[in-house]
């Protein structure tokens, strides 16, 4: 099979999608209270999920990768307007990790089947991947290399991930709502689709 070179429309594209992560790791910025056990309650695994879901599984996994990098290279635009090398033995750095295979996992599960069932199962799956990953990483970071808070225990970091949980969930459901009405309406007639059936065909 033929490797897809990155179009213009391409760039546009996953740029718009690093453009949306930052503002979604953000938008909770102006009420500082909340925040779970260090970890912010933001909107990035809602707009994490869309990229996979409307970019496809190559594209919305390489927009988040920017993302990821964009961040670690200094720019302020991790949760909390975070930036620089040190968000790597962050404890919440494993949620900003999860997001590129979030993405490349929702994408593909869709790439394969185009129906409402699909792009809300994506969804759900690519919330579950982000609360695996980051969650874990966050338990690692307690017990290996930061100071833990009292009593701290594997069943505490997933008891301070109860909180954010049915918003996630509500927030995912609709993501993949949204993206399925987006494809039927929109993407399916569009150049960016066209461009995407043609490589997978070549």
């Amino acid at each position: 099979m033929e490797r897809k070179k990155m179009t213009a429309l391409d760039l546009s594209l996953g740029s718009m999608f690093v453009a949306l992560m930052a503002i979604g790791a953000n938008i909770t910025s102006i009420a500082p209270f909340l925040e779970v056990g260090g970890v912010p309650i933001t909107l990035q695994t809602f707009f994490g999920i869309l990229a996979g879901l409307i970019l496809g599984s190559r594209l919305g996994a390489f927009s988040l990768f920017v993302y990821m990098m964009l961040g670690l290279a200094g720019a302020r635009i991790f949760a909390q307007f975070g930036g620089g090398p040190g968000t790597l033995i962050s404890p919440t750095f494993g949620f900003i990790l999860s997001y590129i295979l979030m993405a490349y996992i929702v994408g593909k599960i869709v790439e394969r089947e185009r129906t409402l069932p699909k792009y809300i199962l994506a969804a759900l799956i690519g919330m579950a991947i982000n609360y695996i990953v980051g969650t874990n990483w966050m338990y690692a970071a307690y017990i290996l290399w930061f100071e833990a808070p009292g009593n701290f225990s594997y069943s505490l970091a997933w008891a301070w991930m109860m909180a954010p949980l049915p918003k996630d969930i509500i927030l995912s459901v609709l993501a993949g709502i949204f993206a399925y009405r987006l494809e039927r309406s929109v993407l399916s007639k569009s150049r960016y689709r066209k461009q995407q059936t043609y490589t997978t065909s070549a």
